[in-house]
């Protein structure tokens, strides 16, 4: 959205909202417009912040060819790309000490299995794990997850330098570029556990997981006693 367009006012917009639905009470409708309001406000809000995301000056140049594991073989991050000039990594927790993947980690990527299909189409995007590619490829399978690649950091020399220079087990998500052959990282989300607001859970903005937006939209919300589980019985 161009910072030099002059915006109709929210107040403006709401004004040309018809919308009634059947026994509402006057109260109601009061405040659904002025929590309408303040959905245009976020719509908005999100716009801005994806063009400061958009604008930020050249990223970092990768300091080498970072070498994975894939499910056809060795792979560097240059070769991650493929046609596509912009990477996307999400790193998983699930490393070679967990006795099961990360529940929060599955529910991201079951969704956005559903979603690469199209997504391909723009941009290249990879899974990551620090436990063997073959424990990577049966956790494929099992989950169904067959339209997202995975490939496994061996070395963890990628996951030091871009998801936690400890080699933690907590999630990562990035994006590199390639422009004239040049490879640099744009993007990373930064959002510690610290920057958590008082009652919230840790987390980034965008979320990235649907389910949590979805929540959201609900009467009662998130919640804070409730997580994704691998399975339910």
């Amino acid at each position: 959205m161009p910072t030099s367009q002059t915006l109709v006012s929210t107040d403006q917009l709401v004004a040309t909202n018809t919308a009634h639905f059947p026994n509402e009470s006057t109260e109601y409708r009061a405040a659904r417009n002025a929590l309408l309001a303040e959905e245009i406000e976020l719509r908005r809000h999100i716009e801005r912040v994806a063009a400061l995301r958009r604008a930020l000056p050249a990223g970092g140049e990768i300091p080498k060819a970072y070498e994975f594991v894939s499910e056809s073989g060795p792979a560097t991050l240059p070769d991650l790309f493929g046609a596509k000039d912009t990477l996307m990594v999400y790193s998983m927790m699930f490393g070679p000490q967990r006795k099961a993947p990360c529940p929060s980690c599955t529910s991201f990527l079951t969704s956005w299995n559903g979603t690469a299909t199209n997504l391909r189409e723009r941009v290249a995007l990879v899974v990551t794990a620090r436990s063997p590619i073959e424990r990577l490829i049966e956790y494929k399978r099992q989950r169904g997850l067959d339209k997202l690649p995975f490939v496994s950091d061996v070395s963890g020399e990628y996951t030091r330098t871009y998801v936690n220079a400890d080699d933690a087990d907590v999630p990562g998500f990035s994006v590199f570029t390639r422009r004239d052959g040049t490879i640099r990282h744009f993007y990373s989300g930064e959002m510690s556990g610290a920057m958590a607001d008082p009652g919230q859970d840790p987390r980034g903005a965008p979320d990235l997981d649907p389910l949590w937006l979805m929540l959201d939209i609900t009467p009662e919300g998130r919640g804070t006693d409730w997580y994704p589980k691998l399975s339910y019985r």
